[in-house]
């Protein structure tokens, strides 16, 4: 990305400045997710103008964008060409950036079948605390160096600088789709599609709520066809599916606008991170399971500690995601190895703690 472009050059300015005057600065692009992790602190540092597709060779399977695009303009862009973000990023609200997307690393339905945004990740240019521009891996899918620091990025919220343009490896949309329901306990469904996702199944995204498991299915027709034949359920109306699918994406579904009014009654929205194959928690709420029993969403009154612990018997970990009392951490508490590997991240990318303080953790 060119050095002399007014909008970066304006923006490293103003890191600079940050930097002299020792002040905080609260990267932000449309605000979508403001919500997610610790309080926001600092100036803002308004990233939207830095916007626009780069390059996008459809051949490759590869786009460079700004960080300040708008998420619906890279999608449409994609969608004109027969492609997509495979892992589905959430569009939580209009105005969402390709930056937040990457800096919040939240994933949709199709995050069990095809991975998470970091494993999209080819290249990015990072703005550093000292006002330096950076730039890790490639364009290409083959270029590797470096690769590691520009999956570091996704989910740092952040914390270590300011996302400025990233290169993203993109899919064809599937060929075919169908999506089928089935009417099963919780215990039974998640026996059914751990057994489902272990065999040569097009299964593209799962959800259980309420005693009903739903499974998308994705791929060549023909897969998709033989895959309803074997595995039967009652065949839901491809543009219901649709609505429902885009509904979960979007967390904007009947479970998550009743969790929204709970949480504005006291109750806490939890998005627990367990291996798909563990069984029941029971724990009491409102739960809606997705990625294969891996992502289970809780929306509850139950305390942290034993939210918490409860999701480490299991093998996992839980992260507050919206209401409740953050004196208690919003993401899992780090382990001392852990927690020196994040500070001297912080200290090499940004010194002087310029960026995001405390969104991640409180002291990072």
């Amino acid at each position: 990305m060119a050095a002399e472009d007014p909008a970066l050059e304006r923006l490293i300015d103003q890191v600079r400045a940050a930097r002299v005057d020792r002040c905080a600065l609260d990267i932000r692009g449309g605000g979508t997710k403001a919500f997610y992790g610790e309080a926001p602190q600092g100036l803002p540092l308004d990233v939207r103008p830095l916007a626009g597709i780069a390059a996008y060779e459809p051949s490759e399977l590869v786009v460079t964008v700004r960080a300040g695009t708008p998420l619906a303009e890279l999608e449409a862009a994609l969608a004109a060409q027969g492609q997509c973000l495979a892992f589905e990023p959430p569009r939580l609200a209009e105005g969402g950036t390709v930056g937040g997307m990457v800096a919040a690393g939240l994933a949709g339905p199709a995050r069990a079948a095809v991975g998470g945004v970091r494993d999209f990740l080819l290249g990015a240019t990072l703005l550093d605390g000292r006002g330096e521009v950076l730039s890790f891996g490639g364009q290409v899918m083959k270029n590797v160096a470096g690769y590691d620091v520009s999956r570091v990025l996704a989910g740092s919220l952040g914390i270590l600088g300011v996302i400025c343009e990233v290169s993203l490896k993109v899919l064809p949309r599937p060929p075919a789709s169908a999506t089928v329901r089935f009417e099963l306990d919780e215990a039974t469904a998640l026996r059914r599609i751990n057994e489902w996702s272990g065999q040569p199944l097009p299964v593209g995204a799962s959800a259980w709520w309420e005693g009903m498991l739903v499974v998308r299915l994705s791929g060549a027709r023909a897969a998709v066809q033989s895959a309803l034949q074997r595995l039967g359920g009652e065949r839901i109306d491809d543009a219901l599916a649709a609505t429902f699918w885009d509904g979960l994406r979007d967390q904007r579904d009947e479970f998550f606008v009743g969790a929204t009014q709970a949480v504005e009654r006291g109750a806490v929205l939890w998005r627990l991170s367990v291996p798909s194959t563990a069984p029941p928690l029971g724990l009491s709420g409102e739960q809606l399971i997705e990625w294969g029993g891996a992502q289970r969403w809780l929306c509850t009154s139950t305390p942290a500690a034993q939210l918490r612990e409860a999701a480490r018997q299991a093998g996992g970990h839980a992260t507050l995601y919206r209401g409740g009392d953050r004196s208690c951490g919003v993401f899992e508490p780090l382990s001392a190895p852990l927690a020196r590997i994040h500070r001297e991240l912080k200290a090499a990318f940004d010194p002087d703690g310029v960026f995001n303080r405390g969104r991640l953790y409180p002291g990072l």
